[in-house]
C-alpha cells in the first residue's frame, strides 16, 4: 500500500539546466490546506524547484507525486484541473481583455463534448469577483497596473479551479501596497477556499507573516523548514543570506520579524542591539 501523504511530494528530486545540478536530492512534502512560502537567496533554486513541482521541468533524478501518483503520469488537462501554475512575469496576448484572460483559465475543462458552461462562467464570475477585478473586466490587460495585471493572472489561475496553486514571485515589480494587496489575496483563498498555496517570496518578513509554513532553501539545499516562528532565528538568516540581524517579534502578527544590519546601520554582527530603560 503507497504510504505517500496526499497531496504534492517530492523524493530524493535533482532539477538541473544543462546538466548543471540546481535543486538536489530533495524530498519536500508540502502542507495540504496551508500557505507555503519558499525562501532563499537569489540563485538558490527556489524558482526551479517550483517549475519541477509543477511539471515545467522534468527531474534529473527523483519524482514528484501529486496524490500518490507519478505527476509525469498523469495527462495534461488531468494534472491542468488539479494543480495551477503561475510563473515569473507572464506576458498576455496582445489586447486581450482582463475577461478573455480570465476565461482561458477554463481550457482544461474544455472538450469537444463539453464547450463552455453555467459552470466555466460562474468560475470567471467568482475568480473575477475574488480578485475585485469585476469592474476592469473589459478593459484591456495592458492598460492595468501592475497590481491589477498580477490579479489578473491570479484570477485566470483561480478561474483553473485547482486545489492548489503555485505561485512564482507574485509581488515581484509592485509597490509595497500592492504587494500586500496580492498577499492579502493569497490568505484568502486559502482560508476562504480552503486552497493549498505555495509561493516563492524574496521579502522574508512578507514570508514570515502570511505563510504557514517555510522552506529555506540555500545552493539547492533545503537547510530548514517548519512554521516560521520555530525555524526563522539570527542564525538561519545569516547562514541562508548571509545577512547580520535581529529578530524580533512582528508587531502586527506576532510571528518572527527581520531587522538587518547593515555597514551603517544597526549592530555590527549578529549581536542584539541594547535596550534601555527609563
Amino acid at each position: 500500500m503507497d504510504e505517500r501523504p496526499q497531496g504534492l511530494v517530492a523524493e530524493e528530486l535533482t532539477l538541473a539546466y544543462d546538466g548543471r545540478p540546481v535543486v538536489e536530492g530533495l524530498d519536500v512534502v508540502i502542507p495540504a490546506g496551508k500557505v507555503t512560502a519558499v525562501i532563499g537567496a537569489n540563485a538558490c533554486g527556489k524558482s526551479t524547484l517550483l517549475r519541477g513541482l509543477s511539471r515545467l521541468l522534468t527531474p534529473e533524478r527523483g519524482s514528484v507525486y501529486l496524490d500518490g501518483r507519478l505527476i509525469h503520469s498523469l495527462r495534461g488537462k488531468e494534472l491542468a484541473r488539479r494543480l495551477g501554475m503561475l510563473p515569473q512575469s507572464p506576458v498576455a496576448p496582445e489586447g486581450i481583455t482582463v475577461l478573455d484572460l480570465v476565461k482561458r483559465g477554463r481550457s482544461p475543462h474544455q472538450s469537444w463534448w463539453r464547450q463552455w458552461s453555467p459552470e466555466d462562467e460562474q468560475a470567471v464570475h467568482e475568480a473575477l469577483e475574488a480578485t475585485g477585478l469585476t469592474e476592469q473586466a473589459d478593459r484591456s490587460v495592458d492598460e492595468l497596473s501592475g497590481g491589477q495585471r498580477q490579479r489578473a493572472w491570479i484570477a485566470m489561475a483561480l478561474a483553473q479551479g485547482t486545489p492548489l496553486l503555485l505561485l512564482d514571485e507574485p509581488t515581484n515589480h509592485l509597490d509595497l501596497a500592492h504587494q500586500i494587496d496580492i498577499l492579502d489575496l493569497v490568505v484568502d483563498l486559502n482560508r476562504d477556499q480552503g486552497r493549498t498555496v505555495v509561493l516563492v517570496l524574496h521579502d522574508l518578513n512578507h514570508a514570515c507573516r502570511y505563510a504557514d509554513h517555510v522552506i529555506a532553501l540555500k545552493q539547492g539545499r533545503i537547510v530548514a523548514e517548519g512554521a516560521p516562528a520555530d525555524v526563522i532565528d539570527e542564525e538561519l538568516v545569516t547562514e541562508v543570506f548571509g545577512l547580520s540581524c535581529t529578530v524580533i517579534d512582528d508587531p502586527a502578527g506576532g510571528g518572527p520579524h527581520i531587522i538587518p544590519f547593515g555597514r551603517h546601520h544597526g549592530v555590527s554582527g549578529r549581536a542584539k542591539p541594547a535596550v534601555t530603560s527609563g
